[in-house]
């Protein structure tokens, strides 16, 4: 017995082991909730790691040429790097390397070690140790932290905070590193008087050699007899300043003769303050690929471990990502309670029994919480995206078993008994349901295997789809027959109003009537649709292409920067002018708290983030508040601040402007480019404004140049000479004391207010060979220049970044498109222009998903060939599908939405719904035309027939998807924008599928003959063979 006739059959002669086949789902589903793991987005984190390089005293050009490049020639040649870019600035230099999506990241992270390690001894013997993370350095950090103390002073509470807390914070699973600011170590300060120094005969280098011994502590062997070992240590270590100040340099001449020593707080490089109030700041930075809540929820917890632990500090988390993520998976859920009722609404409306309406709803529960279990299998985790993809999935999972039951009451009233209804009506439509869940699936699994950042979104939302597509099936063809032949009565009285049938009747003949018209002139309405098609091109130009829509994430981040040169201090009172504009909104009860970092990456840089209150707790959205904030910011003088609020893929670059690099050989000749470029934009673009090179050569550097042969003719060493002005300019960190279990590092300075002027140096003194000193000025001259504070490198080549401000209205694609062209008129040969952030994964990803709209389609044709045996009836659901399209396009256009990654994404469940609907119309149009119809007979037929459950199928999808349009709180854009194209496309193509498929059908099936022709055929020539 074949399987269109066992599996009906089973179902009711079964009804028992078909029950228990489908609690064995659910069970799976409910077993797989406790294990599954819960995230904002399917993992499409690129794989990043970050290597650090500190070396004192180097300049931007010292530290690009002689550390960064050799760093960057060596890991280069590790296997699976997509890009590398690096900067490089006064002291230290980072290099961020990207590896291709799908390298797994702890052994990315070692061969980069290994690379590094190769070329450590050819890098200049000051270069401190270099550090690989495996994280985007430059990510925001998923959660920052505050600690403030009414009782500790700021040096103690640094030690008791890296010491106790920052260890605790580094080992929950997933972090990657933990950013301190704000913090003050202790250390010892030599504040050296370079007048007494002078009187005495003494350089600098006598000092600092003499400073060196301070921690003298080495071992000096052993005694062993037969039976033990005795260690023997040295040790002259001193600890006290009184003891430091007590050593002697040359002759009795003491450290305290010539300097001060004193322990003191080192020089703040950065600031911190929550609601005004100096605190030290954590940023908890997490590993690529790792899972936010997860790492929230760990925090947390040491968090509340810390704060029992410690009674003389508190600790406060001052913004949570994860917060955005939990509310929009609770809102996700919201939704898919509300499409549940929805979908068991609209069944029950057209049924009119609530018999017949509980058997189709019961392939809900089936369908959805079976489908976690194929999410835990696939390895996937419980997302937005495979939520929003259950919820979409409500709709389709009683498409099936709405299409079954139907045609089994239309059985029951042709004068059936039940169990016979049951079987031959499943039969029946078998074929069709087969058909329409192979082309749903068809569509899902080939996108689901395109690289970058769009075909990893696709991947777990289609084969969840996909998923719960084939369990519905199942469902349909199995419980379904079974209930109906058990529940189903044949005098079922309706409970719905007396005029709901009348009005079903009514339409369903003004359609016979209509579709009548339609037939008969095919071409006309054929005409019509190609008109329709072509406005929704002439549309497509005009809709707003960009990555993902704006969000209101709950927080306003806020970023500034000065004039190149400034420091920490002048960016503080810049911060807190804007702290000023910001503090308001939080007295508003809007925003939760305000917390500001100051010179955390550069001391002219600062960043402020404000958490806002609950979505439902606040008038305003993120978007409004940032936008009134923008001008009252802009008027700041001295500073350039801009006012964003992250997105879901955690772009840079992902605010209110765009982000490119010019790649060039040499400095001077990009940034000649760059100024070229940028005045080129602010003539030709009104949408394209404020933009902004990152590379300003203005910061004014003093070059101490020395007369090499000078200098060796009186016995000048080059490196004692160095370590003079290095001591005398930022101070020198010589070595570290042990005191009480800390590592206090030894500062040799110079006293306030002696060296605060260029001129001062040249009276500075240096020793000499023979034990004498010398005036600087003998030996060196001294000349002011202007340099750059950065240099950056984008894929091994020198380059300069540009920041561009877009228009409110302009979407990102055209600004995109913009720049290109201004980039091809005026650029010259020799340099490049890249799109960096957001922008650059928007290109990526436009190529990709015209060819996923390709993929689909062909498949969809292909698998249809197979189905129907044959050209003519695929070709017919085939060619429906594009005016889908076209629909969803007007629907975008009508209600202001934007074509993004969310609503792509809608625009490929929208092929498979419009072949799905097409394939019932048609299918049976076929079995019509096997049984002896004629082509237009067959297909007015079939459509009369099919009407009621393409109705059905359409109104349950179309108003499932109807809490995606209304939903709001976190994350409601993404939500919407999927929502706006099931909803609004599948509701307008159903005029197609009703209208345009009969005619397709009328002008294109008699080109092919019957099925039952081919099989009748076959069948005479193996009895002319048998005879």
């Amino acid at each position: 017995m074949s399987l269109p006739d066992s599996l009906p059959g089973i179902s009711v002669r079964r009804p028992v082991l078909v029950l228990v086949a489908n609690l064995l789902i659910v069970l799976a589903g409910i077993a797989a909730m406790l294990a599954v793991e819960v995230r904002e987005l399917p993992d499409v984190d690129r794989p990043f790691v970050t290597v650090r390089a500190s070396y004192p005293g180097a300049s931007p050009e010292t530290m690009d040429a002689e550390v960064i490049s050799l760093l960057e020639g060596a890991v280069a040649r590790v296997s699976g790097i997509k890009n590398i870019r690096s900067a490089s600035e006064e002291n230290s230099g980072r290099m961020y390397v990207e590896f291709r999506p799908g390298t797994d990241l702890d052994a990315a992270a070692a061969d980069v070690r290994e690379a590094v390690n190769r070329v450590s001894r050819r890098l200049p013997e000051r270069v401190e140790q270099i550090v690989v993370v495996k994280a985007d350095d430059d990510a925001q950090a998923v959660m920052n932290l505050a600690v403030f103390s009414d009782t500790l002073t700021q040096e103690e509470l640094t030690r008791l905070v890296e010491k106790d807390v920052i260890p605790m914070l580094i080992t929950i699973g997933g972090v990657a590193d933990v950013q301190l600011s704000g913090n003050r170590q202790r250390v010892l300060r030599v504040a050296l008087d370079p007048l007494r120094l002078t009187s005495f005969g003494l350089s600098v280098n006598e000092v600092a050699d003499a400073l060196m011994q301070a921690p003298f502590d080495v071992p000096a062997g052993s005694f062993r007899s037969r039976d033990q070992q005795l260690l023997v240590r040295a040790n002259a270590s001193v600890t006290e300043a009184a003891e430091i100040s007590d050593i002697i340099i040359r002759d009795k001449i003491r450290v305290g003769d010539v300097a001060d020593v004193y322990f003191g707080p080192e020089d703040a490089a950065t600031l911190t303050r929550l609601d005004g109030q100096p605190v030290l700041g954590l940023g908890v930075v997490r590993q690529a690929r790792s899972n936010t809540i997860e790492i929230s929820d760990g925090v947390n917890a040491v968090v509340e471990q810390i704060n029992d632990r410690f009674d003389n500090l508190e600790v406060v988390v001052t913004d949570d990502q994860a917060t955005f993520i939990r509310g929009s998976i609770t809102q996700v859920l919201i939704t898919l309670v509300m499409a549940i009722a929805i979908v068991i609404a609209t069944i029950w409306l057209f049924m009119g029994s609530l018999r017949a309406t509980l058997i189709p709803s019961f392939a809900i529960p089936v369908a959805l919480v079976g489908t976690i279990a194929a999410i835990w299998l696939f390895g996937f985790s419980v997302n937005l995206l495979t939520l929003l993809a259950l919820v979409l999935a409500t709709g389709l999972v009683v498409d099936d078993a709405i299409v079954v039951l139907e045609n089994i009451q239309r059985q029951r009233q042709d004068g059936l008994r039940s169990r016979a209804a049951a079987v031959l009506g499943t039969r029946q439509v078998f074929f069709a349901v087969v058909a329409t869940t192979a082309v749903l699936v068809s569509v899902f699994v080939p996108i689901s295997f395109l690289p970058s950042t769009a075909g990893r979104l696709f991947r777990e939302f289609g084969i969840v789809l996909a998923s719960a597509v084939l369990i519905s099936s199942f469902v349909a063809l199995s419980i379904v027959p079974a209930a109906a032949a058990r529940l189903l009565r044949h005098n079922d009285r309706s409970n719905l109003p007396e005029w709901l049938p009348r009005l079903g009747q009514r339409f369903a003949s003004a359609y016979r009537q209509s579709l009548s018209v339609v037939l008969e002139r095919p071409l006309a309405t054929l005409f019509s649709a190609l008109l329709f098609a072509g406005g929704a091109a002439l549309v497509y130009q005009a809709l707003d292409k960009e990555l993902i829509p704006s969000e209101d994430r709950g927080i306003v981040r806020v970023f500034a920067s000065g004039p190149d040169g400034t420091g920490v201090n002048y960016m503080d009172r810049q911060t807190q002018k804007i702290e000023d504009i910001l503090r308001p909104i939080v007295e508003s009860g809007e925003a939760q708290s305000l917390y500001s970092l100051v010179g955390m990456w550069d001391p002219n840089r600062s960043f402020m983030s404000m958490p806002l209150a609950d979505w439902s707790e606040r008038d305003r959205s993120q978007q409004e508040i940032s936008d009134s904030l923008r001008g009252p910011l802009s008027e700041i003088p001295g500073a350039r601040v801009s006012v964003w609020g992250g997105n879901s893929l955690n772009l840079r670059g992902g605010g209110d402007g765009v982000r490119i690099a010019l790649l060039g050989n040499d400095y001077d000749g990009i940034f000649a480019a760059a100024k070229t470029f940028t005045a080129a934009i602010e003539q030709r673009s009104t949408n394209l404004t404020r933009p902004r090179i990152a590379f300003d050569p203005t910061q004014p550097q003093l070059s101490v140049d020395i007369d090499r042969r000078r200098a060796a003719d009186l016995g000048v060493d080059l490196l004692s000479l160095a370590a003079t002005l290095r001591a005398m300019i930022n101070g020198d960190e010589l070595v570290d004391l042990n005191v009480e279990d800390e590592a206090v590092p030894i500062l040799l300075e110079s006293v306030n207010g002696e060296i605060n002027d260029p001129s001062d140096l040249v009276n500075l003194y240096v020793g000499t060979a023979n034990g004498g000193v010398l005036p600087l000025s003998s030996i060196v001259s001294l000349r002011e220049e202007g340099v750059a504070t950065e240099l950056n490198r984008q894929a091994q080549r020198r380059a300069i970044e540009v920041g561009i401000v877009l228009a409110e209205s302009l979407p990102l694609q055209s600004a995109v498109d913009e720049l290109r062209d201004i980039a091809d008129d005026v650029l010259p040969a020799g340099i490049s222009m890249i799109f960096l952030g957001e922008a650059a994964t928007l290109e990526e990803t436009s190529n990709e998903v015209a060819l996923t709209y390709m993929i689909a389609l062909l498949v969809v044709f292909l698998v249809l060939c197979a189905q129907f045996e044959g050209f003519t009836s695929a070709l017919v659901v085939t060619l429906i599908v594009p005016f889908g399209i076209a629909a969803a396009v007007f629907a975008l256009f009508l209600t202001g939405t934007s074509l993004n990654i969310y609503s792509q994404i809608g625009l490929v469940l929208l092929i498979g719904l419009m072949a799905k609907n097409s394939v019932l119309l048609v299918e049976f149009a076929d079995q019509l035309r096997d049984s002896g119809m004629d082509v237009r007979s067959a297909i007015a037929g079939g459509a009369e027939r099919r009407l009621r459950p393409i109705m059905m199928t359409v109104v349950s999808t179309v108003l499932g998807a109807l809490p995606l349009v209304l939903s709001s709180g976190a994350g409601a854009e993404a939500r919407s924008a999927i929502g706006w194209v099931v909803f609004g496309g599948l509701g307008i193509a159903a005029v197609f599928t009703l209208y345009l498929t009969p005619a397709l059908y009328v002008l294109l099936a008699p080109l092919s003959k019957a099925r039952v022709a081919e099989a009748a055929r076959l069948e005479r020539e193996l009895d002319e063979a048998a005879a």
